[in-house]
């Protein structure tokens, strides 16, 4: 028997009054329907001296908190594993807790067992967004308290490309290529960073088309840098910040950005260039094991209840097989 035609009408109008509400508390956006970012309570990153982070022992040594899922915390995960700083600075990944919205610390950590309560017990107000990365150092020499060092990702990002390393470990924010990569992240950022929650978070057609072509024109841009520039890297010869910060993004993006974000106006590899970049950066020491394809796929689709409401997660093709397959010839 056929659903009434006026029962269709009132479900559809039903739900995307409710859609509309449900995306206002995941994502605000302007009165076109653009996603507009909220403003994150980010402290300044404020580093100990070397020496004494270089001193410190299993119990007073500084943790960089870290989500599989967040893209924003894997380029503070690939500089941990890229410039080997184990030693120094431990590694806690925290689990992303869907039901309560909140990231969950498995097991606890200073009598914490979530984020949120790390953050409070660092001195930081309860209004305050536990978000990750975080870098926490559990004993400051000054206080000897627990205290948040900094949790923004471009911020963190250039902290710890100047944490104490072991010899030989990449420079990844070398002084002459400083403005390059300024430059690199200033263009990246907004339009591809940001760009495909912009695209999936938009609450208008218009909105995700504007999304969309600036999507896709900043990465027709990386393409001719890439294959113009004098190097495999965005700055040329050297691995910089500035590969780090895109590379959580288009690892991401046949899993994730393009099934439930939207970002589909052309696939990843008629950009030849771009496609190598990432195969190149893909095999870099410890890189793969950053990524859990698994991880995002389940955070991805399983909490972003207005884009999936039905809760079904998608398989997905083996990422290693997928980054490093030959792709179609681009006509």
């Amino acid at each position: 028997m056929a659903v009434p035609p006026l029962i269709v009408a009132t479900a559809r109008a039903g739900w995307h009054w409710q859609w509309q509400r449900l995306m206002q508390g995941l994502a605000p956006a302007d009165a076109e329907g653009h996603y507009r970012r909220p403003a994150s309570d980010r402290r300044d990153v404020v580093l100990p001296e070397a020496s004494d982070l270089l001193a410190r022992n299993d119990e007073t040594r500084a943790r960089l908190i870290i989500g599989r899922s967040c893209p924003w915390a894997h380029r503070t995960w690939l500089i941990h594993q890229l410039r080997q700083l184990q030693p120094s600075l431990e590694l806690v990944i925290a689990k992303a807790d869907h039901l309560k919205g909140r990231w969950s610390l498995e097991p606890a950590w200073l009598g914490c067992d979530s984020l949120q309560a790390l953050y409070q017990h660092c001195g930081c107000s309860p209004r305050h967004r536990a978000t990750v990365p975080a870098l926490i150092d559990p004993c400051q020499s000054a206080t000897h308290e627990p205290a948040l060092l900094g949790n923004d990702s471009a911020e963190l990002s250039l902290a710890l490309a100047r944490w104490p390393a072991p010899q030989g470990a990449p420079d990844l924010a070398p002084e002459p290529l400083l403005e390059s990569i300024e430059i690199w992240q200033q263009r990246l950022q907004p339009a591809v960073n940001d760009g495909v929650y912009r695209c999936g978070f938009a609450r208008s057609q218009q909105a995700y088309q504007d999304a969309s072509e600036a999507l896709f024109q900043a990465l027709k841009t990386v393409e001719s840098a890439l294959k113009t520039g004098g190097g495999p890297w965005l700055c040329g010869e050297e691995l910089t910040l500035a590969d780090v910060r895109l590379f959580p993004t288009l690892i991401r993006w046949e899993m994730v950005y393009a099934p439930l974000f939207g970002c589909t106006a052309h696939p990843l590899w008629t950009l030849p260039a771009l496609w190598e970049w990432r195969q190149r950066f893909f095999k870099l020491p410890g890189v793969a094991a950053t990524c859990d394809a698994h991880a995002w796929r389940q955070d991805y689709f399983g909490a972003l209840f207005p884009l999936n409401p039905g809760g079904i997660i998608p398989a997905g093709e083996d990422l290693s097989r997928l980054v490093m397959a030959q792709p179609p010839t681009c006509p």
